[in-house]
């Protein structure tokens, strides 16, 4: 029986005392079967310094005006690194206007941010780490700050070949960890390898309902990682507060298009829709059964579905076996003093 090989079991010797051993090597991050291969930034392929840096960088307050916060502040794992809220909270407890996405398989995302407005991984942690709303760091403090660890500093030269801990090197290795958050491990992966005794009636039944042309909802959240990566307004409003994707291209035609999320461990990752306005899955398939709202930019494919409430159990017993609990619960993505 063919069985999916998991990026969590190349990370289990990242433990090792980093001032006795800076002997730096590839890292092999392997995938699930059937999901596509990783393409790897020239000059940031994986390796297993590259890899530790940017899990300590990921959990460092330091990276924060008041150094309180870190990157998994708002990403936990416990939420398939998201964070349970309706939006973001930033410095001095703001609240801000969108919700924490997941980071799970971040590897095949062709670009980044709910607007698509960040191309690489690499580029992707300064909005968080620039924001004045967010961490709220001008990044040269940080880079003091982090070069006041010498052990930070080995692992820059051993990792990047860099004296200190500067800007490329921050945002290389966060990527470099980000990398191996791959998640394909759910029961319905389980399923699709052959595993039949995975689902009950009702979940497979969802399951045919979730790739029917009656839902169509796989025209968007389709293929191993649920999502086609595409930018789109669902009706979510009539007026927007937050524009979305017109913030990128001042086209009025995009007011209110925003990037598909995957649905992978989407049980685990609400309040949904960019801004938290739906708590629960039963909220989400019930907006789409209505159709949604009228706005002149809603894709033609959201329309009254017309489920029965027994069709919509069904597609949200479906959503609920997309969660992978090995993902969730492996020790190797969590700061290195807590595993």
């Amino acid at each position: 029986m063919k069985v999916a090989v998991f990026t969590f079991c190349v990370l289990a010797f990242l433990s090792c005392n980093q001032k006795s051993d800076l002997q730096d090597e590839p890292l092999k991050i392997r995938v699930p079967i059937d999901f596509p291969p990783i393409e790897f930034p020239e000059g940031n392929e994986p390796t297993k310094l590259r890899v530790l840096l940017g899990r300590k960088l990921f959990y460092d307050n330091r990276l924060s005006a008041e150094q309180n916060m870190s990157c998994g502040t708002c990403h936990v794992l416990s939420a398939a690194f998201t964070d349970g809220k309706k939006t973001n909270v930033g410095m001095g407890d703001m609240q801000l206007n969108r919700n924490s996405p997941t980071l799970a398989n971040m590897a095949w995302s062709p670009y980044f941010m709910s607007e698509g407005g960040v191309p690489t991984l690499e580029l992707q942690g300064l909005a968080p780490l620039h924001n004045s709303h967010e961490m709220g760091k001008d990044m040269m403090p940080a880079i003091a700050l982090l070069n006041e660890d010498e052990e930070l500093r080995k692992l820059s030269k051993a990792a990047y070949n860099r004296d200190s801990v500067d800007p490329f090197v921050v945002t290389r290795a966060l990527a470099a960890f980000e990398r191996t958050l791959v998640s394909g491990d759910s029961r319905y992966d389980r399923f699709q390898l052959g595993m039949k005794d995975q689902l009950s009636e009702q979940e497979t039944a969802g399951m045919s309902l979730f790739f029917s042309d009656k839902t169509n909802c796989s025209s968007c959240h389709g293929g191993e990682l649920f999502t086609d990566f595409g930018i789109y307004n669902i009706g979510l409003y009539e007026q927007y507060n937050d524009v979305g994707l017109e913030r990128k291209t001042h086209n009025q035609e995009d007011i209110g298009k925003f990037k598909t999320p995957t649905l992978r461990n989407i049980d685990l990752t609400g309040p949904y829709m960019h801004d938290g306005s739906m708590n629960t899955l039963h909220e989400v398939i019930e907006f789409y059964n209505t159709g949604g709202k009228a706005h002149a930019n809603k894709d033609s494919r959201i329309r009254p579905l017309n489920l029965s409430e027994e069709e919509k159990a069904q597609l949200n017993a479906f959503l609920k076996i997309l969660t992978d609990f090995n993902f969730v619960q492996n020790p190797q993505f969590l700061p290195l003093e807590e595993q």
